[in-house]
């Protein structure tokens, strides 16, 4: 029991900015590892350049994530662009859910959002239900992953990359989403 509690505080502590870090240097730090994941999205799915210069805008996450036998959870933070008005929006996140499974894995999420009403409503509203199911064994550029995922936002397509991790699982998660109220002032 003790080890499930350490690890999810160390997994949870470590997906968020370091505590005090000024607000302009958690700004700099998202973007930068937007401008990352962006890339690395480019590379691999080559239609998604395309896809998020049409779309009302987009989301690019950073999260860290555990499962442990029947419970998991995930926390981090990133930044919602506007296309049309080019304004950023700062969010943090976290989820909890159930399934079977166990490991730890650092992971990005891209959201595209199609619509601006679809947008609009998760930076306002911010909730994500998802299933999903995945294998990942990767560390650094070893290794790989497969992955799939329902996730149930109309109007939205959800792009997940593995960065490093080991993990089997299958789960009902619940996420969260909100604005930073330190990032967005």
């Amino acid at each position: 029991m003790k080890l499930l509690i350490s690890t999810l505080i160390f997994a949870l502590l470590s997906s968020t900015q370091a505590f005090g870090a000024s607000a302009e240097k958690e700004r700099k730090d998202i973007r930068e590892m937007r401008s990352e994941v962006l890339q690395r999205l480019y590379r691999e799915e080559a239609d998604t350049r395309d896809e998020i210069k049409q779309a009302a805008g987009y989301g690019v996450f950073s999260n860290v994530g555990i499962n442990v036998i029947f419970f998991s959870a995930a926390g981090g933070n990133g930044v919602v662009r506007d296309n049309k008005t080019g304004k950023d929006i700062y969010m943090n996140m976290a989820s909890a859910g159930l399934g079977i499974g166990m490991g730890v894995k650092d992971f990005r999420a891209v959201f595209v959002f199609h619509d601006r009403d679809a947008m609009n409503d998760f930076v306002e509203q911010g909730w994500d239900f998802s299933g999903q199911a995945d294998a990942a064994a990767k560390s650094g550029k070893k290794g790989d992953e497969a992955s799939g995922a329902a996730t149930v936002i109309p109007g939205v397509t959800v792009y997940q990359l593995t960065e490093s991790g080991l993990a089997l699982q299958a789960t009902l998660q619940g996420t969260k989403y909100w604005k930073s109220s330190k990032l967005n002032k």
